[in-house]
């Protein structure tokens, strides 16, 4: 029998190719070796969006962008966060062991108490109880299905290891009822660099949209930053934001050719950039249409949701049952 991989992604903007190779490749390319489950992070995802028609959009959004880039729902469990009740019940219970402390230390709840200290506000100002507690539920989702490996991006691994913590503490209290998982992260795309050369993040508004019109994908390429130096002259590539995202699409040959000629002299931003929206549309124009196809047809996703929310509750019931057995609670299960 396989072992499990899981991983979700959060319905909070449109679907960008940082997302793609930080987390969908890697995760689409587990599913050979792995039993699969893929879910749509909706309820996570309260923390920040609090429009119901935003939230919707987005969350169908991501159901068409997995799709479209070749999900096959024959081989993996591709269900909505909210569609399974006992991720709810076993983040109470998780709850119960995870320490203030260790919340208290995880990134995204210090970056905001950090911001706050410097602005001369209250440390807690605006902070709400779902982003203190996200690593709880990040946690539930992850060991409801005795998950063995996790992909996530660096920026994540801390939320991954906190899930460690609490499944060992848990383990140590009663016995060894939850699966402890490990993380799986691709050194090589770690970071993806956005337009500016940070980390490709809508927060930043420096990403490039994986399936946006023509017109708009080129934009953004073209407002990738570069430095001042003309086509003749040597440049680093390791230094540049366009050759950050073009090795990543391009074939290992091509690549190569083009670290040469950016050493040697003889390269120009401006054609680089053309060369890299030609690839990024060779890429995905088709994936593109297969998306907007399915962003026509909401109804046909909702079924594809619910359908493995059914395959996936089928592994999460009998390790819930063991978890309330093993703390002591009774009920109808």
């Amino acid at each position: 029998m396989k072992q499990i991989a899981l991983t979700g992604i959060k319905p909070t903007g449109q679907p960008h190719i940082g997302n793609y190779l930080g987390m969908i490749k890697p995760a689409l390319e587990l599913a050979e070796d792995y039993q699969a489950l893929y879910f749509i992070a909706d309820y996570h995802a309260l923390t920040t969006v609090k429009n119901k028609k935003e939230l919707e959009e987005l969350t169908y959004q991501v159901a068409a962008t997995w799709l479209a880039l070749g999900l096959n729902l024959e081989e993996v469990i591709f269900y909505r966060q909210s569609d399974i009740p006992e991720v709810f019940e076993l983040s109470w219970v998780l709850a119960c062991f995870t320490s203030k402390g260790l919340l208290n230390r995880a990134h995204a709840y210090k970056t905001l108490v950090d911001e706050n200290v410097a602005a001369g506000r209250e440390e807690d100002k605006n902070i709400n109880s779902g982003l203190y507690t996200y690593p709880i539920l990040m946690a539930a989702d992850i060991l409801l299905f005795g998950t063995h490996i996790v992909p996530v991006g660096f920026d994540q691994k801390q939320h991954l290891e906190i899930t460690r913590d609490v499944a060992m503490t848990f383990n140590k209290t009663y016995r060894e009822v939850l699966v402890v998982p490990e993380a799986v992260i691709r050194k090589e795309v770690m970071t993806i660099s956005g337009l500016d050369g940070r980390k490709m993040s809508k927060s930043y508004n420096n990403v490039i949209p994986l399936f946006a019109q023509s017109n708009q994908v080129r934009k953004q390429v073209m407002r990738i930053v570069t430095d001042s130096k003309r086509p003749e002259e040597p440049k680093d590539p390791d230094e540049c934001n366009v050759f950050a995202i073009y090795r990543h699409f391009a074939d290992a040959d091509a690549v190569e050719a083009k670290r040469r000629l950016y050493l040697d002299g003889g390269l120009g931003y401006g054609d680089m950039k053309n060369e890299l929206y030609e690839l990024l549309e060779s890429t995905f124009s088709k994936q593109r249409e297969q998306y907007n196809a399915l962003m026509e047809n909401r109804n046909e996703l909702d079924k594809v949701l619910e359908q493995g929310a059914e395959k996936a509750r089928d592994i999460a019931v009998p390790i819930l049952v063991k978890v309330r057995k093993a703390v002591g609670v009774t009920g109808s299960r």
